[in-house]
């Protein structure tokens, strides 16, 4: 019985994941993400083509979600995946 309470919880997990995935901005963001390990909005902005308000909004979801986390270095901060998880969940997404 335990062992399904686990299970229950981690697709839990992983359907919020795939939630905050089902964006096809957010998956873009995190897309890129996987292959670059982190970038700031300047980046994501010129590789989009979207507005930095557009990708803010993304990423403070993202952010909330505990997808991506920020580090500030100066003026800038750069993004990176702070769950390994979603990063094999990109990946088979890509398969």
């Amino acid at each position: 019985m335990e062992e399904s309470r686990k299970e229950l919880e981690e697709l839990k997990t992983l359907a919020e994941i795939l939630k905050l995935l089902a964006h096809p901005v957010r998956l873009c963001i995190v897309k890129g993400l996987v292959g670059k390990q982190e970038c700031n909005v300047s980046y994501m902005q010129e590789c989009l083509g979207l507005p930095q308000s557009t990708i803010s909004q993304h990423l403070a979801k993202l952010r909330a979600g505990g997808i991506v986390e920020g580090k500030r270095v100066g003026v800038q901060v750069y993004y990176s995946l702070a769950n390994p998880l979603v990063e094999k969940v990109v990946r088979a997404l890509g398969e």
